[in-house]
């Protein structure tokens, strides 16, 4: 049977292995992913002289993603390999003295902690681990290392299973839970037990626990030689208030823990001062809101007179790090579609440094990206820095000064490649004439007649930010003969609290009025056939895929990718499902049924009659399967065209392996 749906996609695959006729630059092709490399966590030494970053590329033949470390010299550029050996390397951070580094080393037996001495090129693991170490740090005499990583629990059981006859095949034995988490996303069956904060020497040893249990502690930095700050939830119903966090200060002396913040909501990131006197942090009240917006807090190293130091300021503050002298504080900050690096004092005053931080997502154009500062007078800040035409490069900024790119890791691949350019609109929404930020990308060779197809795709979270950065997947749909178009609509982050706010207890909503007035600005420029418009999007894309849907016959096709279509199974069997009642919508399903339906594009599968795609990640635990094969199942139950895909061993983040980011 010959439908929409189909074709749409045929012609995508078929355009793929179109060549331009010129013999210098050709179109970017599904396989060009293979090619393409990216910057990852760059970390300043100490004098701010070297930068070593976890140089990304994907391997073939092992069909994922592969980090080695690189080394540059923060003046010169000069680039040369630190470990490129077989394996994964990621998270380099220097000794406090600059003369070692410590990472995460990743093979077939697990992840390690590794340190390499500079010097001579030493290098050793400084334990044997049976678990994952999670995040770690350097004390500051540099003899110990901090880190968190899992204790495993008691199993409950209510009968002792029968052991089997040596060399018989049984059945694999019953799980049995007592958590509310029984599955993670990206971790699969959840093991009882938990996370907890350890150290070892530098030189090697075994492991000290230092925090107990039944919660999580994790993200451990050092306020001290004898002080580890880390964050928890030490309250009974932790499981059932996910958003809750604290920052407690941890003795290692008699392993003693005690709460430096004590108000209702996440206080997380904290960050020492280099006097060591002050503690910066970011968190929220929380109002029990889908979404409450980041601020930057500064309090003493005891705990005491907390503020808010960007009470006045509408965008959500992360990754604080106080510069050298300890006057102001950089940290990343969300605005209008940029990830931007701030400097921002300690009465509050914010210095906007760079606005191309990001470059890290490397498969659609989401705000992402990391820095870091040197702790000497050098003020050297190097950064992960995007364009819309490359992926991550290493940039350093000196002195509050002007960006300065080191690294072109893809022009190798993409200086002979005809991209597709980005272009800016401001739209107003027809719901209330608010302006609706979108970016389009268009085919090469493209003129405004008309005659084009075109694709929207619609971001995740739904509190999240795209921006005009490379994006391979947007890449590919250029290249394939669509405009394509991208946008932030109201619930997205970067455009203040009230914009965000817009969509509390209203998603899907009027959101779904920003994407079709974007959607009718490109028809009014002429941009695309009004009869060739397709819709796309992955999670809260998803799910406004599926809406849109259910609203308008205005789409030839959709594919609505890993969404969530039933609030009531979502909240009551995803591995999210107590943030879903306590925050998203604020009643569990039984206390207020209507508003489960009322926002759920179940509930308007009756009204759909384009034909949609329907994908999803088989171990994908925040939007589980169930939900795509309820809307599979009843838009077949209705006679729509539709497809289900389901992609083996996939979590939410579907796109996770080349292979499956191309397909």
């Amino acid at each position: 049977m010959k439908s929409l749906i189909l074709a749409a996609i045929a012609a995508l695959v078929c355009s793929f292995c179109v060549i331009a006729e010129s013999n210098t630059f050709r179109t970017f092709k599904a396989e060009d992913v293979f090619a393409l490399e990216w910057a990852a966590d760059p970390q300043v030494s100490p004098d701010g002289k070297r930068i070593v970053y976890v140089r990304t590329a994907f391997d073939k033949r092992l069909d994922r993603a592969v980090g080695t470390l690189w080394m540059l010299d923060a003046r010169s550029g000069e680039h040369r390999p630190l470990i490129t050996h077989a394996g994964g390397y990621s998270s380099p951070r220097w000794s406090p003295r600059g003369d070692r580094i410590a990472y995460r080393a990743s093979g077939e037996n697990g992840s390690q902690l590794r340190i390499r001495f500079l010097d001579d090129g030493a290098d050793f693991a400084v334990a044997q681990f049976f678990e994952e170490p999670g995040q770690f740090s350097w004390s500051p005499d540099g003899k110990q290392l901090a880190f968190s990583m899992f204790v495993a629990g008691e199993t409950p059981s209510f009968t002792k299973p029968p052991k089997a006859p040596e060399g018989a095949i049984w059945a694999e034995s019953v799980r049995v839970f007592d958590d509310l988490i029984i599955r993670f996303d990206g971790q699969g069956w959840q093991h009882k037990g938990t996370d907890h904060i350890f150290v070892v020497s530098t030189l090697g040893g075994e492991p000290r626990q230092l925090t107990d249990g039944d919660n999580d502690f994790a993200n451990p930095i050092w306020l001290n030689n004898d002080t580890i700050l880390a964050e928890g939830n030490e309250a009974e119903d932790a499981d059932l208030n996910p958003v809750e966090r604290e920052i407690y200060a941890i003795d290692l002396n008699g392993n003693q823990r005690r709460a430096l913040t004590t108000r209702a909501g996440p206080d997380t990131n904290p960050t020492v001062s280099p006097d060591g006197k002050t503690i910066a942090y970011t968190g929220f009240d929380d109002h029990r809101r889908a979404y409450e917006q980041n601020d930057l807090y500064l309090m003493n190293a005891d705990g005491s007179q907390p503020r808010n130091l960007t009470s006045d300021y509408n965008y959500p503050i992360s990754s604080p790090q106080f510069s050298a002298n300890g006057h102001s504080i950089y940290a990343n900050a969300l605005i209008e579609g940029e990830n931007t690096l701030v400097e921002i004092s300690l009465d509050g005053r914010v210095k906007r440094l760079a606005r191309d931080v990001g470059g890290t997502s490397l498969g659609r154009p989401y705000a992402s990206g990391s820095f870091s500062t040197a702790s000497d007078k050098a003020g050297v800040i190097a950064y992960t820095q995007h364009r819309p035409d490359r992926p991550a490069d290493v940039a350093v900024i000196r002195s509050s000064g002007e960006p300065k790119r080191l690294t072109d890791l893809n022009q190798d691949i993409l200086s002979h490649i005809d991209l597709a350019p980005l272009e800016e609109i401001q739209v107003k929404s027809s719901h209330d004439g608010r302006t609706i930020e979108a970016w389009i990308a268009t085919p090469p060779g493209f003129k405004a007649d008309g005659s084009y197809p075109l694709i929207l795709e619609i971001h995740g979270g739904p509190y999240a930010m795209y921006g005009p950065g490379f994006a391979a997947e947007i890449q590919l749909y250029a290249a394939a003969g669509y405009v394509t178009v991208y946008t932030n609509p109201r619930g997205s982050t970067g455009y203040g609290s009230d914009f965000a706010q817009e969509i509390d207890l209203a998603y899907p909503g009027n959101d779904y009025d920003d994407l079709i007035s974007v959607v009718d600005a490109l028809l009014e420029k002429n941009y695309a056939d009004p009869e060739r418009l397709f819709v796309t999007g992955g999670s809260g894309g998803g799910v406004l895929t599926a809406w849109i849907v259910g609203k308008t016959d205005k789409f030839a096709a959709a594919a609505t990718v890993k969404p969530v279509i039933n609030w009531v199974t979502m909240a009551t069997a995803a591995d999210i499902g107590a943030f879903v009642v306590r925050n998203w919508l604020k009643a569990a399903p039984w206390e207020d049924p209507e508003l489960y339906w009322r926002l759920s594009p179940i509930s308007l599968v009756g009204n759909v009659t384009t034909p949609t795609m329907v994908m999803v990640g088989e171990e994908d635990w925040r939007t589980p399967t169930w939900e795509a094969e309820q809307f599979y199942g009843a838009l077949k139950l209705r006679g729509i065209e539709t497809a289900l895909v389901r992609v083996p061993g996939s979590s939410h983040h579907i796109a996770g392996r080349p292979s499956r980011l191309i397909a």
